[in-house]
């Protein structure tokens, strides 16, 4: 294997191994951003668009390289021109098989490339949506301890009506009253409002984890048949050579 597919196998290997490690199950999203928050990945973020889209245009060079070769030794005229030679029906076919091998792996390295960004912005949209959860959660129940001291103060003011202990103008005690309910009112509003607010960004969740789980899913299909691929290429190749 030369230089170029050595590397680019190597980096299909780390793109698996970072993947596997973003799916660990117990590490929650919220730490992944603080660990995306580091101050050396703060430095690098400003060159991370251009590295990205850098390593995709490479990548698919390899890949539309990788074709060509297929289709090289896979042409008949290719095939009938070395069948002549000694051992030249051997060698074609060890020709195709490292082409195809680097057909696969600049192929995945390419996929699983696009899957590893998807992944990382899915899980800093979901350590958002969970931080405004917990900001939204909050203020229901502040507006639920204000509206229940709203109520309580209302239900005291009634009773000191009822029971004549209160030394106030009859009007100025209605106008307060009215400001009260007001109040609870308004605040009854804003819970509702909260509440409809809590209920979307909880929707939101568990969509991102559907979506999320359904690329794990996706991910490791690939990864099976890949490995499926790999192991019929290498008994085609051990069945050549004896």
């Amino acid at each position: 294997m030369t230089f170029q597919w050595t590397a680019v196998a190597s980096f299909l290997y780390g793109e698996i191994a970072v993947l596997l490690i973003l799916c660990i199950p117990f590490v929650s999203p919220l730490r992944w951003r603080k660990i995306f928050r580091f101050q050396l990945w703060s430095k690098i973020s400003p060159y991370w668009n251009k590295a990205f889209l850098s390593i995709i245009v490479v990548l698919i060079v390899l890949f539309l390289d990788a074709i060509r070769e297929v289709r090289k030794y896979s042409s008949t005229p290719t095939i009938d021109k070395n069948a002549a030679l000694p051992g030249g029906y051997d060698h074609i076919h060890m020709k195709l098989f490292r082409s195809q091998r680097n057909l696969y792996i600049s192929g995945f390295s390419l996929f699983l490339w696009l899957v590893l960004r998807r992944v990382i912005s899915l899980i800093n949209q979901l350590a958002s949506v969970m931080d405004d959860n917990d900001a939204l959660q909050t203020q229901v129940e502040k507006v639920n301890g204000a509206a229940k001291k709203h109520m309580e103060d209302n239900d005291e003011l009634k009773k000191i009506l009822d029971s004549n202990k209160l030394g106030k103008n009859e009007k100025t005690i209605k106008a307060e009253n009215e400001k009260l309910k007001k109040e609870i009112e308004d605040g009854k509003g804003e819970l509702k409002r909260l509440s409809e607010a809590l209920s979307k960004s909880q929707t939101e969740v568990i969509a991102l984890k559907k979506q999320s789980e359904g690329l794990t899913r996706e991910y490791d299909r690939l990864l099976t048949e890949h490995e499926k691929l790999q192991n019929i290429k290498e008994e085609e190749h051990d069945k050549k050579e004896l």
